[in-house]
């Protein structure tokens, strides 16, 4: 398949509910004000996205919704990755017929203790060789518990149907390693936005941020400084970025950057049982370390 050119900056976008279901008017109305902001895409159903959460038929009408709502020139990711090879084609395939222009695949995490190289390298080359879009990998230690290696991502990217790899770790090292083992046309997306500007520096073609989905202006000028070799200034802009992706992801969560998302003009909604609401402190932490960071709050 044709290789893509993923430069650039996606929000994994969350999915808002309200009392229990997904509120659909409150996506549209999101995609439609990210896909104005400078992004390269929207990844859907990620973990932002409380894709664990979703049935089969939720995960295709947020898919459906996305598509519907943002604009034409917009790439859109899925996250169709399941735990078994069999219901990962079936997924994948069935959003690819619906519009997605690519796939992320988070490793299979069930059976941690089996997921060594041979068995991610198979998983992976299978899905890769029956699906139709090209495939990202999910590298995502911290909800999985699975760290893809270096030598299975060296082996995985040479496979024609897969063009990328978004990695959460963190490690900026282990990032290094990666992009000294593929081509240079293979996507390595780094998916914090705490190490954006490293990882940016480092040579990855972009990121996969959750901070993209309250802050998007401010991602893709970091992203567009250091293409425009302004060094100092996106380094100064990361660091005033770097309280605020803390809040909102390690820190508060998934429920924290909804309630973000809704101080900034965005429709967050709330999240789905298990996750609980952001407290009343919470709540005010948010708003300091917003305010702090010189972000206008509406």
């Amino acid at each position: 398949m044709k290789t893509m050119n993923l430069a650039g900056i996606y929000p994994p976008i969350v999915t808002p509910f309200l009392k229990d279901d997904v509120a659909h008017h409150y996506l549209a109305e999101n995609v439609e004000k990210l896909s104005k902001s400078g992004i390269k895409g929207l990844i859907v159903l990620g973990s932002n996205g409380e894709n664990v959460y979703l049935s089969e038929e939720e995960k295709i009408d947020v898919v459906k919704t996305t598509i519907q709502s943002a604009s034409k020139n917009m790439l859109i990711i899925v996250g169709s990755g399941c735990e078994s090879t069999r219901e990962t084609i079936y997924l994948t395939n069935r959003m690819a017929k619906m519009g997605a222009h690519a796939a992320l695949i988070v490793t299979p995490f069930y059976y941690g203790s089996k997921m060594n190289d041979e068995a991610l390298i198979k998983y992976y080359s299978t899905v890769a060789d029956q699906v139709e879009i090209p495939i990202l990998l999910y590298n995502v230690p911290n909800f999985t518990g699975i760290n893809l290696s270096v030598e299975a991502l060296s082996a995985l990217s040479k496979h024609p149907n897969i063009i990328g790899i978004k990695d959460s770790s963190g490690n900026v090292n282990q990032l290094g390693q990666y992009l000294n083992q593929v081509n240079p046309d293979f996507n390595v997306l780094v998916g914090t936005a705490g190490a954006l500007f490293a990882a940016l520096i480092l040579g990855c073609k972009g990121g996969i941020l959750a901070l993209a989905n309250i802050l998007p202006k401010k991602c893709v000028e970091i992203f567009q400084l250091i293409q425009d070799d302004k060094i100092k200034e996106a380094r100064e802009l990361q660091l005033r970025m770097i309280p605020v992706n803390h809040a909102i992801t390690a820190k508060y969560g998934i429920s924290g950057l909804k309630y973000a998302m809704n101080l900034l003009g965005y429709k967050g909604g709330e999240v789905r049982s298990p996750l609980l609401a952001t407290k009343y402190e919470e709540q005010e932490k948010i708003k300091e370390i917003l305010m702090g960071a010189g972000i206008e709050i509406t």
